[in-house]
């Protein structure tokens, strides 16, 4: 997950992925969990584009419902009921993720395809346009589940933990990684002044209740 804020409902501190309730919104962001979106695929999930290769098993490189395989420097489009299938297409958009819609909630991790146009290619049907593909893997564990500690998104039943130097990064909520969670998101709102009593932490998430509630644990 690309780093966000929140904001202390009595101060100011930081999240990983939210933020300010004043600030920018950054969409999807890598994280994902962690600084990418998902752990295992930390190469290609970095905020630079993966590299990867064109297969020919649809007319649009990952598209929806296509699966693709994880690999250490890049991803490649295999058939689904393949071996080498660890992930499937949920939603795919052109152009940057930071300029276009969000990915789902439970989004695991996001590819982020760079522009490819074969020298050779005089038609253009082997062209690969920018762009990004939000990805659900096949088996778990699920980073992107709430409480999963790592998807792209921060949402309700997410945990964070306090980072240092005014951040927080979400973390697993049943304490199984190595930073334990300090406030839980319970509540999705509209508005700050919705949100209840027993708020610590408020948690810009997006969408049409933009404002997480998140409670100390």
């Amino acid at each position: 997950m690309r780093g966000r804020s929140a904001v202390r409902a009595l101060g100011a501190l930081s999240a990983w992925c939210a933020v300010l309730l004043t600030g920018c919104q950054s969409p999807t962001g890598l994280a994902g969990g962690g600084a990418t979106d998902d752990g295992t695929s930390a190469a290609a999930s970095a905020s630079g584009p993966a590299a990867v290769r064109p297969s020919g098993y649809g007319a649009v490189f990952l598209a929806i419902d296509e699966c693709s395989s994880f690999g250490t420097v890049s991803f490649t489009e295999v058939p689904c009921a393949s071996e080498r299938a660890a992930a499937r297409v949920v939603a795919r958009e052109d152009g940057r993720a930071a300029d276009g819609p969000a990915c789902p909630a439970t989004t695991d991790f996001v590819l982020h395809i760079s522009e490819q146009r074969p020298s050779a290619d005089e038609d253009g049907d082997g062209a690969v346009p920018q762009g990004y593909a939000c990805m659900r893997r096949l088996q778990p564990p699920h980073p992107g589940d709430p409480g999963g500690g790592g998807g792209p998104r921060t949402i309700v039943g997410d945990c964070v933990y306090d980072a240092g130097d005014g951040k927080v990064r979400e973390t697993a909520c049943d304490g199984s990684e190595k930073k334990k969670p300090q406030f839980k998101v319970v509540e999705a709102v509209a508005a700050r002044s919705d949100c209840p009593a027993s708020t610590g932490l408020y948690v810009r998430l997006g969408g049409e209740r933009p404002v997480g509630c998140a409670r100390p644990l």
